[in-house]
């Protein structure tokens, strides 16, 4: 198959079904290589046409509450009062850059998805 850039989805899937046969090739060899630059390919494809939005900072919180299984009140060292949790939390209020360090360091939030424009792109 000739290699070209994929640049409609007929193209896409074929792109991936060639993917799929070079999967196997050993190290070293030009079928590897080959595989390579698919792989490039067609990640250049989706990242052009299947952007991931930029998490909800609102929603990487709520994340890692459940994963860590804390409760609104154990925002509180890092938030500040009760009443300003539950602000942060229902979308009532921004993060300030305190908080945004605090449950950063804390919990280990990725920064990128607590930081923001004043009018998020994927509102």
């Amino acid at each position: 198959m000739t290699i070209r850039v994929p640049k409609t989805k007929t193209d896409y899937r074929k792109a991936l079904q060639r993917v799929s046969e070079l999967m196997d090739a050993a190290p070293g060899t030009p079928e590897c290589d080959e595989l390579e630059v698919w792989v490039h390919l067609v990640d250049d494809y989706e990242r052009m046409n299947f952007p991931i939005a930029r998490p909800d900072p609102v929603a990487a919180i709520r994340f890692r509450m459940e994963q860590q299984g804390l409760t609104p009140t154990d925002l509180v060292p890092f938030i500040g009062p009760k009443s300003r949790v539950s602000e942060i939390l229902n979308g009532k209020r921004t993060l300030t850059l305190r908080m945004i360090r605090n449950l950063h360091c804390a919990l280990n939030i990725p920064l990128e998805a607590l930081v923001y424009d004043e009018e998020p792109a994927f509102a």
